[in-house]
């Protein structure tokens, strides 16, 4: 079972002035919803977004992680 501080741990890892609040809904270590906040984001679209976050997670999007809801944001359009 994966955790939620470990996705959280990744992601922040891997992406420049990067904060992500990460939860595990469901409580079963496979479904997990992600707001992530990076100044990586600043031009990319939706899915460019995405694609960098699945990035910093690597195998565990096909060994670990079954779902993961993204909300992407740019620091000026964070409202926390």
């Amino acid at each position: 079972m994966f955790r939620a501080d470990r996705i959280r741990e990744l992601i922040e890892a891997g992406l420049p002035d990067c904060t992500a609040i990460v939860e595990d809904p469901a409580n079963d270590g496979v479904h997990f919803q992600a707001r992530v906040v990076s100044s990586a984001f600043e031009g990319k679209s939706r899915v460019q977004q995405h694609q960098l976050v699945y990035a910093t997670l690597g195998d565990h999007m096909r060994q670990d992680i079954h779902a993961l809801a993204l909300r992407c944001f740019t620091p000026d359009r964070w409202t926390g």
